[in-house]
């Protein structure tokens, strides 16, 4: 085929609706870690078709450079089609077929891909599609929040569309129920600013169970949704449930096990966490789960003993401290990306008076990339109050207070509290402070205080007169009144 009929191929293949043409970009994802993770969810997880993680997989191995290995999970699809849903081999390949074409064109077998392209399009037609590569269909859109939501938090709203599109054309589906609520209950955490409980989870994950009462992995983040909202009484139902059901699914020892941990009952907790362990070993979440749970056992010492452990105390603390740090490194090593382990890791290096090595970790983090607005905030947040209580270094902890703030106007109730308290106790040092001005105007512009955060402003520019950044907040406060 020549090289004008290659990119004449290509404009077709790009009308195609697929993994190749959903924008998933390879660098938001740690590939390695993305592809243990589908693969941990092929072998364990309960569900009647896992047609979507194989054509997931697919994709991952294409990352990959793995073309030929991608083509054998493309396999496995459509022997699950072929299983699965034998009357609806059309409306259940599409995307199963699009990735085939999209493989085999980087593979430059154009003939394979025009062969699958060809499928596609004698399909669209069966299915009476006005267009000739593609068809809206429920199922298309429900696989495509799966995959958005495999590739992280930056694609959660996509993945909420997905499973909404999907929910319009079959509102009683079950698994585009499950996928909705799922992806609701991640936006529920994502979305809390350390003081809120979001709840908006709630309804979509008890309608999803009520659809598939089978369905352990809703059922246990069911029971943390209610245990957020001081329901764990209703919660620890499902836990037992769930438990009573499996006999070898890490992801329910996961969950049940972060129940336990923030029910107190942290022996519960390793326990379930060991036996998910032993199944995964290289899991991050597990690794995460596991210390923190030491961590909890580190406070409840410390609260006993007044913040002063003293001999066995000591010994045990000390002890509880190495067991944290080992499963916080190995969270990260298994997952790059994990920013809010980092953070753990960070904070036992603190206790364990390793203070150069947390520094070092805030620095790692705050030089991420692809990681999302709101987890760059929180590194900020974070590496701040390690800067103001452990390093007694107001001027830098403040620079990362403001940093961290300027990322998202969203209010970030913590962050804001901590550095109006700095910011005043510096005043009360030294009134002519700039940034403390800054800041305390910058606080009150973000709670719609207009005037007071002028006269702030006003007063730091007097200290830095030249400042274009107090100038142009100035203005911008002056015009909006």
């Amino acid at each position: 085929m020549s090289e004008i009929s290659k990119n004449s191929l290509k404009h077709f293949l790009l009308q195609l609706d697929c993994h190749f043409t959903w924008n998933l970009q390879k660098e938001d994802i740690d590939i390695p870690y993305t592809e243990e993770r589908i693969d941990d969810q092929l072998e364990y997880l309960t569900i009647k078709s896992k047609i979507s993680l194989f054509n997931l997989m697919a994709y991952v191995k294409h990352l990959k450079g793995q073309n030929e290995e991608a083509l054998e999970s493309l396999k496995s699809a459509e022997e699950m089609v072929q299983e699965n849903y034998a009357d609806h081999v059309e409306r259940r390949s599409l995307v199963t077929w699009g990735n085939y074409a999209w493989i085999y064109y980087h593979m430059d077998r154009l003939t394979e891909a025009q062969t699958y392209l060809d499928k596609v399009e004698a399909s669209c037609r069966k299915l009476s599609s006005p267009f000739r590569y593609k068809v809206e269909l429920p199922e298309i859109e429900c696989e495509k929040g799966w995959s958005f939501l495999k590739f992280g938090g930056k694609y959660y709203d996509k993945a909420k569309a997905s499973f909404e599109k999907a929910l319009e054309s079959e509102p009683e589906h079950p698994e585009f129920n499950t996928g909705f609520a799922i992806v609701t209950y991640r936006m529920d955490d994502f979305d809390r600013d350390g003081t809120d409980i979001k709840s908006l989870s709630l309804s979509p994950l008890r309608k999803a169970l009520k659809l598939d009462p089978k369905c352990t992995f809703v059922k246990v983040l069911l029971a943390l949704k209610l245990q957020d909202l001081g329901k764990s009484s209703e919660g620890e139902k499902y836990i037992q449930e769930a438990l009573d059901q499996v006999a070898s699914e890490p992801y329910v020892f996961r969950y049940a096990a972060k129940f336990y941990r923030r029910g107190n009952n942290v022996e519960r907790a390793i326990e379930l966490l060991k036996k998910a362990l032993k199944l995964v070993p290289t899991s991050a979440f597990l690794h995460h789960q596991m210390g923190l749970c030491y961590k909890t056992q580190i406070i409840s010492i410390k609260k006993a003993t007044r913040k002063k452990p003293r001999g066995k105390d000591k010994q045990e603390v000390d002890t509880l401290i190495q067991s944290a740090i080992f499963h916080f490194e190995t969270a990260v090593r298994e997952k790059p990306l994990f920013v809010f382990a980092y953070f753990d890791l960070a904070n036992m290096y603190s206790e364990a008076g390793q203070f150069g090595k947390a520094e070092g970790i805030f620095h790692k983090v705050l030089g991420l990339e692809h990681v999302r607005k709101e987890e760059k905030q929180q590194a900020h947040f974070k590496y701040g109050c390690f800067l103001q209580f452990h390093r007694k270094n107001g001027d830098l902890a403040m620079h990362h207070y403001l940093e961290g703030i300027k990322i998202t106007p969203k209010l970030c109730t913590p962050l804001v509290k901590v550095l109006q308290n700095l910011a005043l106790k510096r005043l009360n040092q030294n009134s002519s402070d700039a940034k403390s001005l800054e800041a305390l105007a910058l606080v009150h512009k973000l709670r719609g205080e207009k005037s007071q955060a002028i006269v702030y402003y006003e007063r730091a520019l007097k200290q830095d007169p030249s400042n274009s950044e107090y100038i142009g907040a100035l203005l911008e406060l002056r015009l909006s009144i």
